[in-house]
Formats: C-alpha cells, structure tokens, sequence
C-alpha cells in the first residue's frame, strides 16, 4: 500500500512542471428550464429540459512572442437524465494562433452555424431560432466531424473565416461524398454587428424516408446565410435575420428536395428596462418551396440577471403550421423535445436558470 502511495506522489510530482507550462482552465454551464408544452392536439405536458448544458476545459500556450498554442475539449452535460459519454460532443479542438490569424483542427461550429449570433437572441431556449432554420436534418447549423478551419485577425472589426470538413471515416463507402466548405464574413463596431455567410455540403447517402415527403437525412445542399443587430438607442437593440437554403440531393427527389428548400425571415427586438433586466421578442418566417408546409414563429420573453455568472428568464412561444407542417418552438438544443402535429399550433411556456462558470 506504501508502495503504492509513493508511486502516486511521484507520478503527480513528475505532471506538474508539464501542467505549469499550459494555462488551463476549466469552465461550464448549468442550464435548465421547466417548460410546459403543448403541441395543439394530445400533448400538453411539463417538462423538465436541460438546455446545451457543458462542461470543458481549456488552455492556452505562449511558444514565443509570434505564437501560441491553443486547445478545448468540450462536452454536453445532461441534467435530469442519462446522456452521452463521449467527451467531444461539443466544440473540441486544437490550433496554433499568432499575427497571422488562427488555424484550428477538430470538431465545432461552422462559421455558417456561427453566423447566426448577432440576432440570436433566444438561443438554447424556447423560442431557438434553430426551430425554423434547422429543419428536417438537412445538416445546416451544424457542428461538423474533422474539420480544419482559418480565421483571420481583425481590420477594423472585420473577421473572416473558412473551415473545410472532410466529414471521412463516417461510413465504409468508397464514393461517399460528404465534404463541406463553410465561409463566413463577420462585423463587430460600435453599436453594428453583422455575419454574413456561405455553406456548401457534397452529396451524402445517409438518407431515410419516413413518409412518401417527409426526410430525415441528409443530401447536397447550400445555403447563404446574413444576421445583422444595431443599438438604436442605449437600452434598444434591434436585430435581423434572413437565411436561404437549397437541396439538391441525386439521392431525393424533386418534392423530397422542395421539402428541404426554404427561405427564413426574422425581426427582433431587445430593450433594457434595468441594468439587469431585458425584454425579448422576435417574429421568424419559414417559406418552403411545397405548399402547405410553412410556418411562423412568435416568441416573447424577460430576462434577468442576478450577477455576471446568473441569469434567470421567463419565454413564451407559439408556432403556426399550415396544413403539412409539424415543427415546434422546443425541437432544437434541449432534451425536452415532444414531436408537433401538422397542421396545428404548438405552444411552449418556460421558465428558466443559467449559471455560467
């Protein structure tokens, strides 16, 4: 047992000068929310939700003045149940940055997912604006598998970035054809902030369909994305959104990849009534090139925050079907997620805490 209890002391002794030398950090966030839901038809139930709550570690090493080393692992921590083990669900990678930007290599964000930040303004909650951009799993809003990415330094508040993903060791095919490029132009000066960005995917034969019109998968596609949000006044924020996405999959046909093609709006608005305390509202519009399949979103909401780290809100959210849509304002990063029904009006009322760590 002694034995033993050396060999730790000296194993731990050994680590430390390697441990001293990277600046790590360990950060999270706790997010859960009590929702009750209501999907028009037989379900009106409440929930208990865990909203992207993560956990990860960071670091950072200065090689010499011109450069350092970078790196994050991060995974998704479910609160109220069971979830995954893999710790890399979420944002990991590692990179080399200096004068000439930076370069990372791993799995996170596209600078298309990304794009969406300046108007996102219900994000991880009822009222995602995922519910409407992200639909079917047509992999747009994604957080793509081995991926190499540049980011540029900033000029004047510009940013620009490119990520390419080889998306290879997914499936044992030989002409699997899954790759993506992913650009992104971002803004951020005085009161403006804005994104706008590019995304194309090959053609992936991952593909299932449920119904005669109704896919789950994934196939050749692009989209063009813009956000934008502007401080009128000190306590007013107002933000703007458009998203177009095409399908054009060998793999669908014509009504399956019409399905899948659709033109997002969205205006919003946020405005400070205290210091700590925010009204929210946003109003979002999905046009899909089949009929009967569009939908609109309302969300309004109040958020409070009780210190830098704590945060506390109320949402409320409605989305309106035509006859053959089903979605919903809670499908999209939380683990309460009930399907909608066609063709009616689900509703969502939540209550919520954050704590960021």
């Amino acid at each position: 047992m002694k034995k033993k209890l050396i060999a730790i002391v000296v194993g731990a002794a050994a680590a430390m000068p390697a441990l001293a030398m990277a600046d790590v950090s360990v950060y999270g966030r706790a997010h859960v929310s009590v929702d009750f839901l209501d999907d028009g038809a037989e379900y009106s139930e409440t929930n208990l939700s865990s909203n992207s709550s993560r956990l990860g570690f960071k670091g950072d090493h200065q090689i010499n003045p011109n450069l350092r080393a970078f790196f994050q692992l991060e995974q998704e921590v479910y609160f109220g149940r069971e979830g995954g083990s893999s710790f890399n669900t979420r944002d990991t990678f590692v990179g080399l940055g200096g004068n000439f930007g930076d370069v990372r290599l791993g799995r996170f964000d596209s600078p298309f997912k990304a794009a969406r930040g300046p108007a996102n303004l219900f994000g991880d909650q009822v009222g995602d604006m995922r519910n409407l951009t992200r639909v079917g799993n047509s992999r747009f809003d994604e957080r793509y598998d081995n991926t190499i990415a540049y980011t540029t330094p900033s000029l004047g508040g510009l940013t620009g970035q490119v990520a390419y993903s080889i998306h290879q060791g997914t499936i044992a095919d030989e002409d699997h054809e899954s790759s993506s490029v992913s650009v992104a132009l971002n803004y951020v000066g005085g009161p403006f902030e804005a994104a706008i960005a590019y995304e194309d995917a090959e053609d992936d034969t991952r593909t299932t369909t449920v119904a005669d019109d109704l896919i789950l998968g994934v196939g050749a596609r692009e989209g063009i994305r813009v956000a934008a949000s502007y401080k009128v006044l000190d306590p007013l924020k107002v933000v703007g959104f458009y998203q177009t996405l095409e399908h054009d999959s060998d793999n669908l046909t014509e009504v399956q990849n019409d399905t899948l093609t659709a033109d997002v709006y969205g205006l919003g608005a946020e405005f400070k009534v205290a210091p700590n305390t925010a009204l929210k509202s946003m109003w979002m519009t999905r046009d899909v090139d089949v009929d009967d399949r569009n939908s609109d979103m309302w969300v309004v909401g109040v958020e409070h925050k009780l210190d830098k780290a704590v945060r506390v809100y109320a949402n409320y959210a409605v989305v309106d079907n035509e006859d053959n849509a089903a979605l919903t304002p809670w499908g999209q990063a939380r683990t309460a997620t009930p399907s909608g029904t066609a063709g009616e009006e689900a509703s969502g009322m939540s209550v919520g805490l954050r704590y960021d760590f």
